[in-house]
C-alpha cells in the first residue's frame, strides 16, 4: 500500500489518475461481491481491504488561503465540494440538438445524483440514436472523474418486463439508476386481482406512470376529461394528478368489467378511452415517437389494435386512423386539440392523444397536439 500510497499523490501525474480510477472500480466491484456472497470465506478480509483503499483514496486536502475563514484564531480551511459531473451539465444544456427535442426544459440538479438521473430521464424522450450517443457520452465524462456504471443501485418501477432503463453510478460519483421491474408489479395490490393478460399491461402502465408521476417534475397530462383546455403539469397542480391517476384507474377497471362482454364494439371504445388516457401523459414538447417514451406508450397501441380485429371478426366495419404529419392534413378527424409553440415542425402534429375511429358509419374523432405555424 505504501507505493500505492506514493503514487497517488503525485501531482500532475497521468499514472496517478489512472491508478485512482482502477482503485474506485475495485472496491465498487468489491463491495457488490461483499453484498452478494456475505457467508463466503473471504467476507472479513474482502471487508478490511475495502476499508484499506477508502483510506487509500481520501483525498489529502491542501489549505487554499482563499477558502480560510478569519473570525478571531484562524479555522479549519472550509473546502468547498465541486460538482463532479458540472461539466457533463452544462455540455448537456447547451446543446443546439437536444434544446429542438427538450424545448427550455434545462437540467435543474444540485447534485451529481440529481444531475445524473435528470439527463437520463430527458434521454428517454429523443429518438433512440440520439439518446444512445448521448448515454456513452455522459458515461465516458463520468468515467473521467471517476465514476464507474453500477447497474446494480437501481430504483425500481413495475411494470409487465424487466428491464433497466438506465445504469447508476458507483465510485467518485453515487448515482442510483432506474429499472422496470415485473416483481415488483407481481407483488402489487393490484396484480393480486385476477387480471387478464391485456389488463395486466394496463395496470403494468398505471403503476408505473404514478411512479414516473413523482420522480419526473416534467411530465404533464392533456386528458380531455379532466382537462380540456391546456396540457397540465401534474408537478404543479397536485389536484389535476389525483384526478388523472383516478381517471386512468377507473377505465381500467372498466377494461377489467368488459371481460364478461361479448359486445366488441364497446370493448373497443374503452379501449380507445383506455389508450386515449396512456397517451395523454406527456411532456412539454411531447417525447419523439421513437424515442423510449415513444415506444412504451407505442404498446398501448398494439393492444387498441387486438379490440378492432376482434371488433372486425365480429362482423363490424372499422377503421382506426392514428393521426400524424402536418395538422392541415388530419384536422378534419379531431376535435378539442391543443396546440404548442415548441418541439417539432411548425404545422405538424406533435403527438396523436386519441385515435380517430369509424365504427359501422359511427365516426369518433380524435384528438393531438401539434406545434403552431407561428
Amino acid at each position: 500500500m505504501q507505493n500505492l500510497h506514493k503514487l497517488l499523490t503525485i501531482e500532475n501525474s497521468e499514472l496517478a489518475k489512472i491508478l485512482r480510477f482502477n482503485l474506485y472500480g475495485l472496491a465498487a466491484t468489491l463491495t457488490k461481491a461483499n453484498q452478494e456472497y456475505p457467508f463466503d470465506a473471504g467476507c472479513q478480509v474482502c471487508e478490511e481491504l475495502l476499508q484499506e483503499l477508502h483510506q487509500l483514496l481520501e483525498p489529502v486536502p491542501s489549505p487554499d488561503p482563499r477558502l480560510l475563514k478569519e473570525v478571531g484564531d484562524l479555522k479549519q480551511p472550509e473546502l468547498i465540494n465541486e460538482l463532479k459531473l458540472l461539466k457533463l451539465k452544462d455540455i448537456f444544456n447547451n446543446n443546439p440538438e437536444l434544446n429542438s427535442y427538450l424545448g427550455n426544459s434545462h437540467i435543474q440538479g444540485q447534485t451529481d445524483g440529481e444531475i445524473w438521473n435528470e439527463i437520463h430521464r430527458k434521454l428517454l424522450r429523443v429518438p433512440e440514436d440520439v439518446a444512445t450517443s448521448w448515454r456513452h457520452k455522459a458515461l465516458e465524462l463520468a468515467q473521467e472523474v471517476g465514476a464507474v456504471v453500477d447497474n446494480i443501485n437501481l430504483n425500481e418501477l413495475p411494470f409487465v418486463r424487466d428491464e433497466i432503463i438506465y445504469p447508476g453510478l458507483s465510485g467518485t460519483v453515487q448515482a442510483k439508476g432506474l429499472c422496470l421491474s415485473q416483481t415488483a408489479l407481481i407483488n402489487s395490490e393490484i396484480a393480486q386481482t385476477h387480471l387478464s393478460k391485456n389488463s395486466y399491461l394496463i395496470a403494468g402502465f398505471l403503476l408505473l406512470y404514478i411512479k414516473f408521476i413523482e420522480i419526473d417534475p416534467d411530465l404533464h397530462h392533456a386528458l380531455k376529461s379532466v382537462f380540456s383546455f391546456d396540457v397540465v403539469s401534474l408537478h404543479s397542480k397536485l389536484e389535476q394528478r389525483h384526478q388523472y391517476i383516478d381517471t386512468l384507474s377507473d377505465r381500467l377497471h372498466r377494461i377489467q368489467k368488459l371481460n364478461e362482454t361479448t359486445d366488441t364494439v364497446l370493448n373497443l371504445c374503452t379501449w380507445i378511452d383506455i389508450d386515449e388516457a396512456i397517451h395523454s401523459l406527456v411532456f412539454i414538447p411531447p417525447a419523439e415517437r421513437y424515442s423510449w417514451w415513444g415506444k412504451l406508450q407505442k404498446e398501448s397501441r398494439h393492444l387498441l389494435k387486438k379490440a378492432a380485429d376482434k371488433a372486425v371478426k365480429a362482423g363490424n366495419e372499422v377503421r382506426l386512423k392514428q393521426l400524424s404529419g402536418l395538422y392541415a392534413d388530419v384536422c378534419e378527424f379531431s376535435k378539442d386539440d391543443l396546440q404548442l409553440d415548441c418541439g417539432g415542425n411548425p404545422g405538424e402534429v406533435l403527438t396523436c392523444l386519441r385515435v380517430y375511429a369509424k365504427i359501422n358509419q359511427q365516426q369518433y374523432p380524435g384528438r393531438v397536439i401539434f406545434r403552431t405555424l407561428r
